[in-house]
This record gives C-alpha cells, structure tokens and sequence, in this order.
C-alpha cells in the first residue's frame, strides 16, 4: 500500500467516524452545548494517548490557535444544530464546506476562482436555499443556519495544514480541550445518565470526534484534497440514513431538503471529479 493509499484509507475511516454522529447525538436527551462537552472532554483523553504513544509533540502559535478555535466552533455549532434541525438538514448544510474553501482561499489569500469553482458555488448554494425554504415553514430556520455557519468554520479546518506553520493534529487537540471547557459546565446541569445516553456519548467521543480527527489529520498528510473531499462524501450520505434506520419517522428530511441535499452533495462530488481531471490534463500537457 502507497503512502497516498494509506492516506485514503484513513480518510476514509475518518468520514465512517464522523457518520455516527447525528444517531448518537439523537440518543442523548442533553442539550447540543452538554453533548459537545462532554464527547469532547473524552475526545482530548483519546487523542492524548495518541500522542504520547505516537511521540508527537504538541505546537502551538498563533496560526495553530486560529485552527484550534475553527475546530471547536465547529464542533459547537454542529452538536447544537444538531438538536435544533434534522440530522441530515445538519450534515449536508456543514457538507458545503469545501465550496467555502474557494470562498475563503478567494477572499484571504487572492486566488481567482476559476469558472468551474463559480458554477460549483452557485449550485452549491442554490441547493443551500432548498433548505431555507423548508425550514422556514419548519421551524428549524435557526439550527439550519447553525449548521451552514459550521459549514464556514469546518472550512477552515480542511484548510490546517495550508495555515503558515500551521499543525492540524495540535489544532484538533487544542479545540477539543476549548470545546471541553466551555462544554463541561452544561454537563453539570445534566440530570439523565441512563445506559443508552453514556454508550452514546462514549462513542461519540472515542470514535465521531477522538478517532476521526485522528485519521484525518494522518490521511491529509498524503491525501490531495480532491481524493480528501470525494472520499469524505461518504458522510452526509451515511449520517441520515443510519438516524433513519435507528429513530424511523422522528427525523425526516422533507422532499424540498431531500432535493437540496441531493444538490449540494452532487454538486461538492461533481465539482471534484470536474477539478480531478482538469489538473490531470494540466500535468499531462
């Protein structure tokens, strides 16, 4: 196995991981900021081990700080739409980060979009709308808007190790142990702790945030980030199907939101492949 194989594969494991998500949070009766303290508190304790079996030294500077808080907002904001909005509403609405990637690279580092990334963004964004629409009918306008800001954060995160002296795996660590502390005090206030909800939140730490973050940050060491973003198509695909599965006719996603689901991801997918082979023709030419 290459270096570039194995950096798939772990970003592969990354996207199982993360798509555990919204049915574990969906087993716990705590508000999203209690969820996200307390999977985050055994998240910093999963990858503490990591680091110190793996003798990676912790950095820290100021483009390591910025990592760290884009990672624990991001965090906050998906735990908590989470609970305000449908699981899959959450996940596709946070999926539509990499379109954000070209937003931000456009705006703070000058690079032109090019036509492709334009007609992704407005497609992207168009699906973004069908969302909107329903939810303003729904009543989950408020966790819609969670998750699409979460989408900007998460942006930033896929953006880590582009960061000058930037340390993905550092930031991870830092953001978690900030999303523990403000976290901690709403887990406090939490009155059930029955089995369900602690294997839940035991998961949710160890594997959606501990592990995850873990294979991610080995798999973006040597995975392009085209293979990266198709490969992490996985997750907002899984998500809502394993939340339907184990909680049928508590969380559907209404026909205008499968709609605009089906566009965002087609057109994250879609705009990938298109990127894929455009850089193919360049290096063959």
């Amino acid at each position: 196995m290459t270096k570039q194989q194995r950096g798939t594969l772990f970003v592969f494991l990354a996207s199982i991981c993360y798509s555990l998500g919204g049915i574990c949070m969906k087993g716990i009766p705590w508000s999203g900021m209690a969820v996200n303290g307390g999977r985050t508190a055994i998240a910093v304790v999963v990858m503490g081990i990591y680091l110190l079996l793996s003798r990676q030294k912790l950095r820290f500077n100021r483009w390591i700080l910025l990592g760290a808080l884009a990672v624990s907002l991001t965090n906050i904001l998906f735990a908590v739409a989470n609970k305000m909005t449908t699981a899959a509403n959450a996940i596709v609405l946070q999926y539509t980060a990499p379109i954000f990637v070209i937003v931000l690279t456009a705006i703070f580092l000058h690079k032109r979009p090019g036509r492709l990334d334009l007609a992704a963004c407005a497609l992207v964004f168009g699906g973004v709308l069908c969302f909107f629409v329903e939810s303003l009918s729904g009543g989950s306008l408020t966790g819609d808007m969670l998750a699409l800001i979460s989408g900007v954060t998460y942006a930033v995160v896929f953006m880590l190790n582009d960061l000058p002296d930037g340390d993905a795996l550092s930031a991870a660590f830092f953001g978690h142990v900030i999303s523990a502390v403000v976290g901690l005090p709403f887990v406090l206030q939490q009155t059930q702790f029955g089995t369900t909800c602690m294997v839940s939140l035991l998961v949710l730490g160890v594997f959606q945030v501990g592990f995850a973050f873990i294979f991610l940050g080995e798999g973006l060491k040597t995975t392009p980030a085209v293979t990266a973003s198709l490969v992490s198509g996985l997750e907002p695909v899984l998500n809502p199907i394993l939340v339907a599965l184990f909680y049928p006719g508590v969380d559907n996603i209404g026909l205008i939101s499968l709609v605009g689901a089906v566009i965002v991801v087609g057109g994250v997918i879609g705009y990938n492949v298109l990127l894929a082979k455009q850089e193919q023709k360049t290096v063959c030419n």
